[in-house]
């Protein structure tokens, strides 16, 4: 295993050594995820969290290893629940919390014709902007991960949370600027600078910023509620027609400004609406609900559904866009009292 400090080790950024980032659609070695213990971080009766968390391990198991991270009793607690599971693995890692998308590592494999070992990129972590401490412990989960599974580690020094960024792996890397090009994550980091630095570690060649959000998402927007590529050159994105819905006004600019974009190899953004359940709430207060928080795995598409009259379109649009694989219904109306739904919850390991 190797540390190296991407933007700064004499030119050798994974995007010059010939790594590239994989789009979540490619074949997976595993998916990871962190058993769920920071009852803060939740709204209502915490024993429903663990018990979707369960059904959700053993789901993604049917098709692909899960590893599921934790430690002391946190750990005892998921062996309880689903040690016994066909395909899961627990890893005995500390976590602060549960959402692993955001603190796991972002895995690169070698481009085509390089013969390079396994690799990933280990961003730094507040927490989104300092909101919830303590985090250290999920500050050290990416290189914990990575460590484990042996890969030559790059550490370029930015905050950035897994959520934020969303890849075709082809070259396009779509980010929401709201959640990184903030004084919060990286004071006084021009969006150039910042561009510059996604560039030359995720290996990608052009960087579209974007806007949006939605009511209850404490990230500041992360791009996985909003927008998805399903392949090259095709973005699903979050849609609210109810115009009292206060997400129907962000949600209709983001979408009119994807389309305007283009992608690395110079085609135009073609963008497929995917309609949102309008004023999802707990307790009166309003969560994050989205279907575009959807999850790619091997032969399967894991889809959140949220016993709402959008439910229907979302299944039947997202299984037009993957065709040939099995696509699971995930209840998330208990996971997103979290204010983050199963790709928030999920770190895929490309194979």
């Amino acid at each position: 295993m190797t540390a190296i400090l991407g933007h700064e080790a004499d030119g050798k950024t994974p995007a010059a050594l010939g790594y590239r980032l994989p789009a979540e659609w490619e074949p997976h070695a595993a998916t990871w995820i962190a058993w769920p213990h920071r009852r803060a971080t939740f709204l209502g009766p915490f024993a429903d969290i663990t018990r979707a968390y369960a059904r959700i391990v053993r789901a993604l198991a049917r098709h692909e290893p899960v590893r599921v991270i934790g430690t002391g009793g946190v750990l005892d607690e998921a062996s309880a629940m689903v040690g016994g599971a066909p395909g899961v693995t627990l890893v005995d890692i500390p976590t602060n919390d549960s959402w692993i998308r955001d603190t796991g590592p972002v895995f690169l494999v070698p481009g085509t014709g390089a013969d390079l070992p396994p690799a990933a990129v280990t961003w730094e972590w507040n927490a989104w902007g300092g909101k919830y401490p303590p985090w250290e412990a999920d500050g050290r989960v990416a290189r914990s991960i990575a460590a484990r599974e042996g890969c030559t580690i790059f550490a370029p020094g930015l905050v950035l949370e897994g959520g934020a960024i969303e890849t075709d792996g082809a070259g396009t890397l779509l980010v929401n600027a709201r959640c990184v090009v903030t004084d919060s994550r990286n004071p006084g980091v021009s969006r150039e600078r910042l561009e510059e630095i996604l560039r030359r570690n995720l290996c990608v060649e052009r960087v579209l910023w974007t806007g949006g959000e939605l009511a209850g998402d404490d990230t500041d927007g992360h791009i996985d509620q909003l927008a998805r590529f399903v392949r090259p050159g095709i973005v699903v994105a979050a849609r609210q027609p109810d115009q009292g819905d206060p997400n129907h006004l962000p949600l209709a600019e983001n979408l009119a400004h994807l389309e305007t974009l283009v992608d690395a190899k110079g085609k135009t953004i073609e963008v497929i609406p995917i309609d949102i359940p309008p004023r999802f709430s707990y307790g009166g207060v309003q969560l994050p609900a989205s279907h575009l928080n959807y999850y790619v795995g091997n032969r399967f598409i894991a889809v959140p559904v949220f016993r709402e009259r959008t439910d229907r379109q979302a299944l039947d649009t997202l299984a037009a866009c993957f065709p040939g694989r099995v696509v699971e219904p995930v209840p998330l109306d208990v996971v997103v009292r979290g204010r983050g739904g199963l790709h928030c919850i999920t770190r895929d390991q490309p194979a």
